[in-house]
């Protein structure tokens, strides 16, 4: 299930979730479009798993790997800056998109 993105209460930081759906989670070339296209935004983004309470820059590759995202597990994010809303946005279609990756035949 996906959420549009809102701000947050009593802050001016956009937030959203979205399921992986990916059937490997979100495992090396995932994270490396989801790195790239955070970095493409002036925003500071970040992001947790929905279980988890620690928050990582979504913009370092080595702490989204990390996270060892597992497929039906729900990814939140969180934006602050100029175009946080667009960055909370374009990353939660990335995830919908399963990364544009072709499902293995």
């Amino acid at each position: 299930m996906t959420l549009e993105p809102e701000r947050v209460t009593g802050s001016d930081a956009v937030e959203g979730r979205v399921q992986v759906n990916h059937p490997i989670g979100l495992h090396a070339r995932p994270s490396v479009k989801l790195t790239q296209l955070a970095k493409s935004f002036s925003a500071a983004v970040r992001l947790r798993v929905a279980e988890e309470e620690d928050w990582v820059d979504a913009k370092s590759i080595v702490r989204v790997m990390a996270l060892k995202v597992k497929v039906g597990q729900t990814l939140v994010f969180e934006a602050d800056g100029a175009d946080a809303a667009q960055a909370v946005h374009d990353l939660i279609s990335l995830v919908e998109r399963n990364f544009d990756e072709r499902a293995a035949e």
